[in-house]
C-alpha cells in the first residue's frame, strides 16, 4: 500500500528500509523521501519504525492515530 502520495512510497519499501538499518523519521525521509512533502505520512511512517523495534516480524497493520 502506499504510504507517502506525495513520492509513491510503499509500505514495502519502508519495511525494507528499516530492515536495513534505518533507524529513525530521518533516515526514511533521507533515504527515501517519505514525509518531506506535506508531512501527513509522517506518523504512518514513523509506526514501522516503532513496530520494528518492538521485534514484531509480522507487523503489516501499524498502529497509527
Amino acid at each position: 500500500m502506499y504510504v507517502c502520495l506525495c513520492n509513491a512510497i510503499t509500505d514495502r519499501q519502508i519495511k525494507e528500509t528499516v530492515a536495513a538499518g534505518a533507524s529513525s523519521l530521518t533516515d526514511l525521509q533521507a533515504q527515501l523521501g517519505v514525509a518531506t512533502c506535506c508531512g501527513c505520512c509522517a506518523d504512518l511512517a514513523s509506526s514501522f519504525l516503532s513496530c520494528h523495534h518492538e521485534n514484531q516480524t509480522n507487523c503489516s497493520k501499524p498502529n497509527f492515530k
